[in-house]
């Protein structure tokens, strides 16, 4: 009987648009409010700091997956370099990772559609799930697609943002709070109103903010032309960096001073309800809705592939590494979205502490999956010197940046640990992966 392999059914746009939507988020929509009520201003340099740092990340990613045709993730390039527990706890860390933050967006889908309609959240929460599952059963291109479109909301929200907010500068149109002015920035306190320790204490929700921008990696080993769109993606994450992230945000701080966004609610809809547009809050909703439903379905398309990776190399159970005729991993998709369902009605018991708790854990977790792709590179670089140095995509400033951001990794993590808020996350986060060593070691041994 023939072998069945994941087919490389993603084209360039499906791949770009997965990328754009892996770098915008319900981090950027909904806790972005928080990370301004925190650090003020000087959040625009935070998201500059955090994402300076992942672009490097993944140029080191981009040149390991292109350096080796058998490379289908980062688990395989960490196993080879770092070694297998490497591969084993990075992989199985990974899927950890989405399934804490699909959790999230799946909750957060619930709590989105109560805005219209007056039933309990976890009834739309486990439609979604359900819905989500069964079009990723489909076919790789159909979760492209998907992808395609949430992301394209998505883009569509933040640019009209963006010029709606532009023009209102340029004219100096009076909103409920006054004129629109770039003054607007530094008048309420200056850029770090609330010192260092406000801006400090922002990295942990910008980090969080920024969590899937490595699924283009994942994607990789469906991709039809993978040398060329691997790169073309990767490439273009500072341009997105700047025009979603700081440039709506600098809009956003332009139009309203920064003291009456509200850290519960999203600064988008304030933006759009002063823009006089009709149904706003209905409309931002909807937008942030889609955002959800596209992180939860990424958060299903990377627990399943990662989950086949691993059983595909013996390091899980063996009936998750088997494709259904479609050529994608079903039992790795049911098995995940089963998980994803138990999260979501743990999530809906304890609504007060878990959203927090899951989000910083998820936080942490990736910050452990982008070290790894740095500490795998530079392995790479002193054992392979030559395939770094005839790469065609080689990483700027190896292996010296790829150490300065692990140490702002490890600056990020007492951050989180000094800090009231996220203290006992990562206080919890270390059973995870003394689990993982144990199990490893018992598999080994078996």
């Amino acid at each position: 009987m023939e072998q069945r392999e994941l087919k490389r059914d993603l084209k360039n746009r499906h791949v770009q648009l997965i990328a754009i939507g892996g770098t915008i988020g319900t981090g950027l929509f909904l806790g972005s409010g928080a990370a301004i009520s925190k650090a003020g201003p000087s959040i625009l340099l935070v998201y500059l700091i955090v994402g300076t740092a992942l672009f490097f990340v993944m140029r080191s990613l981009g040149e390991l997956l292109l350096s080796n045709a058998g490379y289908q993730s980062f688990t395989d390039f960490a196993a080879d370099t770092i070694g297998p527990w490497a591969g084993y706890v990075t992989g199985w860390t990974y899927w950890f990772c989405w399934i804490m933050t699909a959790m999230a967006d799946v909750i957060a889908v619930g709590v989105y559609v109560r805005y219209w309609f007056d039933i309990p959240q976890w009834i739309p929460a486990l439609i979604a799930i359900i819905l989500l599952l069964v079009l990723n059963l489909l076919t790789v291109k159909l979760f492209g697609e998907l992808e395609f479109w949430f992301a394209l909301i998505k883009v569509i929200t933040i640019v009209a943002l963006i010029a709606i907010g532009l023009f209102w500068l340029i004219i100096r149109f009076k909103t409920d709070s006054g004129v629109v002015s770039i003054r607007n920035i530094w008048s309420y306190g200056g850029l770090f109103p609330n010192g260092i320790a406000g801006f400090l204490s922002a990295f942990q929700m910008v980090v969080f903010a920024f969590v899937g921008v490595e699924l283009v990696g994942v994607a990789a080993a469906e991709t039809s032309n993978p040398e060329k769109n691997i790169p073309s993606a990767i490439n273009k994450i500072p341009i997105r960096i700047l025009l979603f992230y700081v440039g709506a945000i600098f809009v956003i701080l332009c139009i309203n001073p920064w003291t009456e966004l509200s850290a519960a609610n999203s600064p988008f809809v304030q933006v759009f309800a002063l823009a006089g547009i009709p149904l706003a809050g209905g409309i931002i909703n909807f937008v942030v809705l889609t955002s959800a439903a596209s992180a939860g379905n990424s958060g299903l398309f990377s627990t399943s592939r990662m989950m086949y990776n691993l059983s595909k190399h013996s390091q899980g159970p063996k009936f998750l590494s088997k494709l259904n005729q479609n050529f994608v991993p079903g039992n790795a998709l049911v098995v995940s979205a089963i998980v994803l369902s138990i999260g979501a009605l743990l999530s809906y018991v304890i609504p007060d502490t878990a959203f927090g708790v899951v989000t910083t854990i998820s936080a942490i977790c990736f910050i452990w999956v982008w070290s790894i792709i740095l500490i795998s590179h530079i392995i790479y670089t002193k054992k392979h010197p030559d395939l770094h140095k005839k790469s065609h995509f080689k990483a700027p400033l190896a292996p010296y940046m790829n150490y300065a951001i692990l140490i702002f990794f490890v600056a990020v993590l007492i951050i989180m640990f000094m800090s009231e808020e996220t203290r006992m996350a990562v206080m919890l986060t270390p059973i995870w992966f003394i689990m993982l060593f144990i199990t490893y070691a018992l598999r080994k041994k078996r």
